[in-house]
């Protein structure tokens, strides 16, 4: 009898904490890079389907409960507002799949002291994604935006026409493998502009279709 009360007793315990380590897996990760793009350039069926590939990809990867928004700028069209990525994801904190932060809040985000970098900036399944001196280099990542994460606003379209061209135009593209430190290259959000805005294009200057989601609860 006490026998089988201890086996009882440990499957219990040994349920309980797979469990919590599988509850922890699923709400940990707040942050990731998509492992897969569009597959057609940055046509992204503008922020709604962009926002919805980001919920496909970390409900497939096991996370439960959150809402997820891609970090892209727009330009105002028609009757909708301009957009700031910045606005678009929360407060923070967010973390990695392995359940590192990478940044403690917008400014911290936006600021030298993130945690962004090649080595924590994961995709949603936990991989490192290709950056410089691998094969294919694919650290471009569509973002559309400035270093404080907001619409470049020059006059020109940033965005591939709102996410949805996957032809002419252009997009600002970060790098997240960024090396910190000197001139924009290095910059996780605001690098510089892609070549234009087909799958082609993309990965001719170092890119893949590749970008940033965020949960924002």
């Amino acid at each position: 009898m006490k026998k089988s009360l201890l086996l009882a007793s440990a499957v219990l315990v040994t349920a309980a904490a797979s469990f919590t380590t599988i509850n922890s897996q699923e709400n940990a990760m707040s942050f990731f890079i998509t492992s897969v793009g569009s597959g057609n350039g940055a046509n992204l069926g503008g922020l709604a389907g962009a926002d919805a590939h980001c919920a496909s990809l970390a409900q497939a990867a096991g996370s439960r409960g959150k809402t997820w928004r891609a970090y892209l700028s727009a330009h105002a069209a028609g009757n909708s507002p301009a957009v700031d990525a910045r606005n678009r994801i929360g407060f923070g904190p967010w973390f990695n799949a392995n359940g590192v932060q990478v940044a403690a809040n917008l400014n911290n985000l936006h600021g030298p002291g993130n945690n962004l970098g090649k080595q924590t900036s994961l995709t949603e399944k936990g991989d490192v994604v290709k950056g410089r001196g691998d094969t294919p280099n694919q650290h471009d990542i569509l973002t559309g935006s400035t270093l404080d994460g907001r619409l470049v606003e020059d006059g020109s379209n940033h965005t591939c026409n709102n996410w949805t061209s996957n032809g002419q135009g252009t997009a600002n593209v970060g790098h997240f493998d960024r090396t910190g430190g000197g001139q924009n290259p290095t910059s996780w959000n605001a690098a510089h502009g892609s070549r234009g805005c087909s799958q082609e294009d993309l990965v001719g200057t170092g890119g893949n279709g590749y970008f940033y989601c965020f949960a924002i609860d």
